[in-house]
């Protein structure tokens, strides 16, 4: 299973808690200060394209330590020092540095070597920023490298199902979730697969990828999922 960015199989289930950040102790312009430069590095490693050709667990805590980095450093704008971001940027930044963990596959490939095309059946995650229907960067990347292996490995039938997060009302989330997905369709009709070949729906906040309380902002939560099949 791909995920653009968690990488299935590479996470363990309970590595999204995190414990609190030292962070927490410091006053608000010193906290501000180590906000930004683990933003700032993080954002780099989001860009970087052999970090993500990689598909290890580095980019998925990358992408991670992105989005809570940049909540927390949202709330600390306001005065507030929201503990849970804060300690996710922390926790999700410093992961980004250890070795990445493997699924039981060589983590290293040589240089030079041509990456081999995966044509297995994909199941690809699709994210987003909080409230909004058009994917991430990173997310409008993997679309397109869907679009491109499709022809190459016979896939013909594409199930889009987007989802939410918890937070807003179920109605709107509904629909928020149903925007997001044909917001992916559209983008994987540009790569060339036909409307006929894709099935489109949107479930708002049910099947929680990390189950949460009410109104909770979970950025695993807000994402759209692309399954494809050669028949």
């Amino acid at each position: 299973m791909l995920c653009f960015g968690l990488a299935a199989g590479m996470v363990p289930a309970g590595a999204w808690a995190a414990a609190a950040s030292p962070l927490l102790q410091l006053g608000k312009a010193e906290l501000k200060s180590e906000l930004e430069g683990r933003y700032d590095m993080v954002v780099k490693a989001v860009g970087d394209a052999g970090l993500r050709a990689a598909r290890d667990s580095r980019w998925t805590w990358a992408v991670e330590a992105k989005n809570q980095c940049g909540i927390a450093l949202g709330f600390l704008k306001s005065g507030t020092k929201d503990a849970e971001s804060i300690s996710k940027c922390d926790a999700f930044a410093a992961r980004l540095s250890a070795p990445p963990l493997s699924d039981g596959a060589s983590a290293v490939v040589a240089a030079s070597a041509p990456a081999a095309l995966d044509c297995t059946a994909p199941a690809v995650s699709v994210f987003f920023d909080w409230n909004m229907d058009a994917p991430v960067p990173e997310g409008a990347a993997a679309i397109g490298q869907v679009g491109q292996s499709a022809a190459q490995c016979g896939w013909r039938r594409f199930g889009i199902t987007g989802y939410t997060d918890t937070s807003g009302g179920t109605g709107y989330n509904d629909g928020l979730s149903l925007r997001r997905a044909r917001n992916v369709a559209a983008l994987l009709s540009q790569s060339g697969i036909a409307a006929e070949a894709m099935s489109v729906s949107g479930l708002g906040e049910t099947q929680l990828k990390i189950e949460t309380a009410d109104n909770v902002r979970e950025p695993m939560n807000r994402r759209v999922e692309i399954t494809a099949s050669a028949n």
